[in-house]
């Protein structure tokens, strides 16, 4: 069912599908097949909010700029929209991951895929918050990839695959939303170091 969902790029089907199955594991943890369309699956939920509200938010300052109080208010309205929607979406994912995933999370991999999955969208809340909100959000996701981290080094193996995909996310965070490139690298070298795939 998922995959057909997926197939049909009917994103919102699909996470409403996984979400029941996600809720219905009390013991058993999902599949890595059920985890990862899980994560294509809201992914590309949020993927649809994200693009626009930059559109969006561009839009209006260019409105702005030119002093057309009018369209200004009007798109005012359709960003706030589209912010509150990506808030939902992420209170969403940070519900099932804590109420449901982790607690059945039983290996290390697991664990780090969740947490990765968990720190991307507080990075994604982050985006589109400003002023004390998204300097919690900011804090969070630090936070949340600090403890997949650490789980990481200690237990996985530097090729896993969440394991790298959580790197290169949280390089991303570094360099685009604390803007350190320095942190960035360093992160990025390290897992290439440890992966024995040299970079720079």
């Amino acid at each position: 069912m998922a995959n057909l969902a997926d197939e049909a790029e009917k994103y919102d089907d699909m996470v409403e599908f996984l979400d029941k199955v996600a809720k219905n594991v009390d013991t058993a943890e999902l599949t890595p097949e059920e985890r990862n369309l899980l994560s294509i699956a809201y992914k590309n939920l949020i993927a649809g909010r994200r693009a626009p509200l930059k559109r969006t938010r561009s839009i209006e300052k260019k409105e702005t700029k030119k002093g057309n109080t009018n369209n200004v208010s009007i798109i005012k309205d359709h960003r706030v929209k589209i912010e509150s929607e990506i808030t939902k979406i992420c209170d969403q994912v940070f519900n099932l991951i804590d109420s449901h995933l982790l607690p059945s999370a039983s290996t290390a991999d697991s664990k780090v895929f969740y947490l990765k999955m968990k720190g991307d969208y507080h990075r994604y809340l982050s985006d589109s918050k400003t002023g004390a909100e998204k300097i919690k959000a900011v804090k969070r996701t630090l936070e949340v990839y600090k403890s997949a981290q650490a789980i990481a080094l200690n237990d996985l193996p530097s090729t896993n695959v969440p394991r790298l995909g959580l790197a290169l996310n949280f390089s991303l965070f570094y360099y685009e939303t604390l803007i350190s490139t320095k942190a960035a690298l360093k992160t990025a070298k390290a897992v290439c170091v440890a992966s024995s795939h040299p970079l720079l």
